[in-house]
Formats: structure tokens, C-alpha cells, sequence
């Protein structure tokens, strides 16, 4: 497995934040902090899918985007969403857009819709994928230090925790036991019937 995120890891970033979010990068990070991947190429591969795959929704949103909102109308209920967010925060909603939950896919397609300009867009797109590239990535490698910490701190008590779910075991079984042979008890005896 090592072998494989080494070899395609990569990859698997490029591809990975060219069509989906951030569980992509996080998990990449964490690779980082193990040692399997490096974080500089994760972040740089987050950003350069992040970047290509917005900048490719934004031209299919300038080309088809009312007839594709037209064949799915959920995604044609947040586009309107996104074009009152443009409307109120204009650039700052663009530099935003792939922090928020729900909107980020769609948002690249109605801004395509909009009157913002392609270049406008790609510098503003080009700045936000950076900034969206290092936070995520280096969440993964936080989360990755973290559970690190937390599993040194469990060898401490790992013969301790060992101990005591062995105890409860043994306790559950001898509740069960003692249990099961005192109904046996109460159930009436085979010979008194007759």
C-alpha cells in the first residue's frame, strides 16, 4: 500500500482536487506527515487540480452553463444562490467559494454565468486554489501529527487499557454465565410432569 501511494500519490492529488474537495488534499497530508509522501508536491498538485478543474467549470459555465442548469435544476437552485453571493460580495466571494460547503461545486458554473472576466477570474481563481491548496494540505499533516501524538500517548497505557478490557470481558461472561444458570434454576424440572 505504501508502494502505491508513493508511486501514484501524486497523482491521485492532481486527479483527486481536479474533480472533488478536500478529502483528497487531507488525506494527502496525512500521507505527508508519515513519511510517504512530500508535502511541498502534495500542496503543489492540490493547487494545480484545484486551479485547472475551477477554470474548467468556469469556460463550461460561460459555454453551456444555462443549458446545463436547465437539465439539473438543484444545481440551477444553488446557482442562483451563488449569483446573489457574487452580486453581494464580488471578489470576495470568488477567493471563498471553494471554502464553502455545498457551493463549491456549482460556484465555478455560475461564474461563468456572470459578467466577472476570465482573466479576473483566473487571477482570483489562482490566488484562492494557493490558499485553499496550503490550508488543506497542512490540515492532513496537523491531523496526521496529532493522531501521532495521541497514539505515542496510548502506548503508555496500552497495557493498562489491555488490562482493563480484559477484566470487563471476563466480568460480562461470568455475569452471563451466572445468569443463564439461574434461570435454569427457575424453569420448572422435567419430572413433575406426567
Amino acid at each position: 500500500m505504501e508502494d502505491l501511494i508513493a508511486r501514484f500519490g501524486y497523482l491521485a492529488v492532481l486527479a483527486g482536487t481536479f474533480f472533488e474537495g478536500e478529502t483528497v488534499p487531507v488525506l494527502a497530508g496525512f500521507a505527508a506527515n508519515q513519511g510517504l509522501l512530500r508535502l511541498d508536491l502534495v500542496m503543489l498538485c492540490a493547487f494545480v487540480g484545484s486551479f485547472c478543474g475551477d477554470q474548467l467549470w468556469f469556460w463550461i459555465g460561460r459555454r453551456y452553463g444555462k443549458t446545463w442548469l436547465a437539465k439539473h435544476p438543484k444545481s440551477a437552485a444553488a446557482a442562483d444562490k451563488v449569483g446573489r453571493l457574487l452580486d453581494r460580495w464580488g471578489d470576495w466571494f470568488v477567493l471563498s467559494f471553494r471554502f464553502l460547503y455545498g457551493l463549491r461545486a456549482v460556484s465555478p458554473v455560475a461564474i461563468g454565468l456572470s459578467s466577472i472576466s476570465a482573466l479576473r477570474f483566473a487571477v482570483l481563481n489562482l490566488i484562492s486554489a494557493a490558499v485553499w491548496a496550503v490550508a488543506v494540505g497542512s490540515l492532513g499533516y496537523a491531523f496526521g501529527q496529532a493522531i501521532e501524538g495521541m497514539m505515542g500517548r496510548l502506548k503508555v497505557w496500552e497495557h493498562r487499557i489491555l488490562a482493563a478490557a480484559a477484566i470487563a470481558l471476563a466480568v460480562y461472561v461470568l455475569h452471563r454465565v451466572v445468569k443463564a444458570r439461574l434461570q435454569k434454576r427457575k424453569a420448572p424440572s422435567p419430572e413433575g410432569e406426567c
